[in-house]
């Protein structure tokens, strides 16, 4: 080996450790970015899903009215026992 290579050698083994440390960091770093996106992403889902049923909830809910008139008058035309007797 050359003496520059010799040297570099040293160097870095001189600077593992910080080396080292430095990516342990930047690793953690960066999985805690990743596990923060994902946590907005699936509530972002989340929210939506939500947002999109419940809304769907109330568009569905409809008002229904029927005219039973002509059933009152038809019932009360009828004569029942006691009024028969």
């Amino acid at each position: 080996m050359s003496q520059a290579k010799v040297d570099r050698y040293k160097e870095e083994k001189a600077n593992r450790k910080k080396t080292m440390k430095k990516a342990k960091i930047m690793h953690t770093f960066y999985s805690l970015c990743g596990a923060a996106i994902c946590i907005v992403v699936l509530g972002w889902i989340g929210y939506s899903a939500y947002g999109y049923f419940h809304s769907e909830e109330t568009k569905t809910t409809a008002r229904t009215e029927v005219n039973v008139d002509a059933l009152n008058d038809y019932l009360g035309t009828l004569q029942t026992e006691d009024s028969a007797q």
